[in-house]
């Protein structure tokens, strides 16, 4: 971000520098102010482009995160459009962020590209700023959903990467034939 000329707040540096510390390989930002969940890429391949469909090399791994969140929440996956995020029903409650609408600085692309960690962004209630007496219906809304999510770790391959004697080799890389996005083994 630095390198875009952007100014880092010192809060979002201290996550950033934690993020490159720990072997995350999931997370969930989650917001308010719609009912829907979105995928990376957030910003735009072509900035001057608002709405416009920008899927990383993970498109399909990064549907299947958000569809396994909006599947399990009781409301977002409802099939009514008259209702808070009804318009996002056709797609199944998630959409890719940059269609929705591009913005740069976004954690969940900079998880993606400087990191091992996969990030969606759940928009929990069409309330930016809920009522705390809202809180509690909004938590057991999300309670099923983000535990389900949270079980995607499991998902796709894991083992250790090691040398002929068994070692761990450390910041390995780890390519997959047919997606231009390479991880790296932690500690």
């Amino acid at each position: 971000f630095c390198s875009l000329g952007f100014q880092v707040a010192p809060e979002t540096k201290a996550v950033m520098k934690w993020l490159r510390s720990i072997p995350f390989v999931l997370s969930a930002s989650l917001h308010g102010g719609e009912l829907v969940v979105t995928y990376p890429y957030d910003y735009s391949r072509h900035p001057m482009e608002e709405k416009m469909f920008s899927p990383t090399p993970d498109e399909k791994m990064f549907k299947m995160l958000a569809k396994a969140y909006a599947d399990a929440h009781p409301v977002i996956s409802d099939r009514s459009e008259l209702r808070c995020g009804g318009n996002f029903v056709k797609r199944g409650g998630i959409i890719n962020g940059a269609e929705w609408y591009s913005f740069t600085g976004g954690m969940a692309d900079f998880n993606y590209l400087h990191t091992n960690c996969f990030e969606i962004t759940v928009e929990v209630g069409c309330e930016k700023f809920p009522l705390e007496e809202e809180l509690f219906t909004i938590w057991h809304e999300n309670r099923d959903a983000l535990l389900n999510y949270m079980e995607m770790v499991h998902r796709g391959i894991k083992g250790i990467v090691s040398d002929k004697f068994g070692n761990p080799i450390k910041n390995a890389r780890i390519s997959v034939r047919g997606i231009q996005h390479d991880v790296t083994t932690g500690n």
